[in-house]
């Protein structure tokens, strides 16, 4: 009797991060903008950034959100006494802002929980530094919504 033994080959997937601010050629306006804000939203991408956001109404459709200021961000962080270690420019005001869009008066049900949220996203103590923003720009790549960096410099 002769024993046919069959081996499967070890499969191992390796696992990539993509840092969606590389890209083989970088576009020179975003070297330029991250060499002065690394990755941050600056004032000009802040508005960029919250200009296309909305709320989903009960019905499903799209309604526009007010976004939060950055002096209103602050004021609310001091009143329910949330220091932020990595506030960085405008992160908090597109945190907040996103927050509001997407959970604010759902999961996220008041804008006390709101500012907590901003120092779980922005304070996470495994999170890279400029998640947010990285995260911003996979979601317009996704989306192909381009980013005008030369406006934001």
């Amino acid at each position: 009797m002769v024993a046919i033994i069959v081996t499967t080959p070890l499969i191992v997937i390796a696992m990539h991060r993509e840092n969606f601010t590389a890209y083989e050629t970088m576009p020179e306006d975003l070297a330029v903008y991250l060499s002065q804000n690394g990755p941050h939203f600056n004032k000009y991408a802040f508005e960029f950034a919250v200009s296309n956001m909305y709320k989903e109404s009960a019905s499903g459709k799209e309604e526009e959100i007010v976004p939060y200021t950055k002096n209103k961000v602050d004021e609310l962080l001091k009143t329910y006494g949330i220091k932020l270690k990595h506030n960085h420019l405008y992160d908090a005001a597109y945190v907040a802002t996103m927050c509001k869009a997407d959970y604010l008066g759902h999961s996220i049900p008041t804008e006390e929980y709101l500012v907590k949220y901003i120092k779980d996203t922005l304070d996470d103590p495994d999170g890279a530094e400029g998640l947010t923003f990285n995260r911003w720009i996979a979601d317009m790549k996704w989306l192909g919504i381009p980013i005008p960096w030369e406006e934001f410099l």
